[in-house]
């Protein structure tokens, strides 16, 4: 059995290559090299933060290049926060 790409692999190749693309054009080199450490550590947190950012640049909201400091921001509110713990010694 061979694993040929098929159409289907292809589709996605030139879907991911065009988002590439429009966020080469959105973000800053920074914020580019920030994203990307996201996506190695929270890969569903930085696919969020395309689609936001991809999302208002569509809509005229968004101001390209967006600066690193204006991604921690968009970071900083897309976050989940994290349900913290406490251990009571007795």
């Amino acid at each position: 059995m061979s694993a040929t790409p098929g159409p289907d692999d292809e589709q996605v190749r030139e879907v991911a290559a065009q988002r590439e693309a429009v966020l080469r054009r959105l973000l800053s080199p920074e914020a580019r090299m920030r994203l990307a450490n996201v996506r190695m550590v929270r890969s569903e947190l930085a696919g969020t933060v395309e689609n936001y950012i991809i999302g208002m640049a569509g809509q005229g909201r968004l101001s390209p290049p967006v600066s690193d400091d204006q991604l921690k921001q968009i970071l900083l509110s897309l976050q989940q926060p994290r349900r913290g713990f406490k251990m009571n010694r007795i």
